[in-house]
C-alpha cells in the first residue's frame, strides 16, 4: 500500500492541443480533474511536464486549477525523465510515483520506465492516460505492466491514499469520485 506522503504525481503533457487528438477525450478529463482535485485534497504534489510548449501549448487551464498548480517542466524528449531527475524528491523520500498523461505509449510510457529504472515505484493511472488510438493506449498499459508497473484507476489510487473512511478528508475524496 502507498502512503501519500511518500508520494507524487507526474502529470505529463495534459496540453490543450492534445485533447481533442486522443481517443476518450471526455473520460479523460473527467478522471484527470478528479485525480488533481483529490490529491489536492489529500496533499500529494503534482509535476506537470509540457511538450514542445511552443507549438503544443500549456497544460489544460481545468487541470491546473483543479491540481493547484500552474508551474511546468518543459522538455523536448518524449521521456520526462531528463528535467524530472533533478527537480524530483529521491526514491528514499518519495518512493511512490503516479503518473498519467498524453500520450499513454510515447512520453507517458518512456517516463514510467526510466523513473522505474531509477529506483521509483510507479503506478499508471489508467483513467487518466490516453493516446490517438485505442489500440496504443491498450498496447501502452501491456508494456508498463511488462515493465513492472502497476496499473490502477483514479478512483482505486485515491481511496488507497485515503486509507480510511469516517473523516473529513474521506467526505471530500467522497464528493469528488461520485
Amino acid at each position: 500500500m502507498i502512503k501519500r506522503d511518500k508520494t507524487i504525481m507526474i502529470g505529463c503533457d495534459y496540453q490543450d492541443r492534445l485533447f481533442p487528438a486522443v481517443y476518450n477525450t471526455d473520460t479523460l478529463m473527467d478522471k484527470t480533474l478528479r485525480l488533481m482535485k483529490g490529491l489536492k485534497v489529500l496533499g500529494v504534489p503534482v509535476i506537470f511536464t509540457q511538450q514542445y510548449t511552443k507549438g503544443l501549448g500549456h497544460t489544460s487551464e481545468a487541470i491546473r486549477e483543479a491540481a493547484g498548480n500552474n508551474d511546468y517542466l518543459e522538455k523536448i524528449r518524449f521521456s520526462a525523465w531528463s528535467v524530472l531527475k533533478d527537480v524530483l524528491p529521491s526514491p528514499e523520500e518519495k518512493p511512490y510515483v503516479l503518473i498519467g498523461g498524453i500520450e499513454s505509449h510515447v512520453c507517458v510510457l518512456q517516463t514510467a520506465i526510466e523513473l522505474k529504472e531509477n529506483g521509483y515505484k510507479v503506478f499508471y493511472v489508467a483513467d487518466c492516460a490516453s493516446s490517438r488510438s485505442k489500440r496504443d493506449y491498450k498496447l501502452a498499459l501491456k508494456r508498463a505492466e511488462q515493465e513492472g508497473i502497476i496499473i490502477t484507476s483514479c478512483e482505486s489510487i485515491l481511496f488507497e491514499l485515503l486509507e480510511e473512511a469516517g473523516t473529513e478528508t474521506s467526505k471530500a475524496i467522497q464528493r469528488i469520485v461520485k
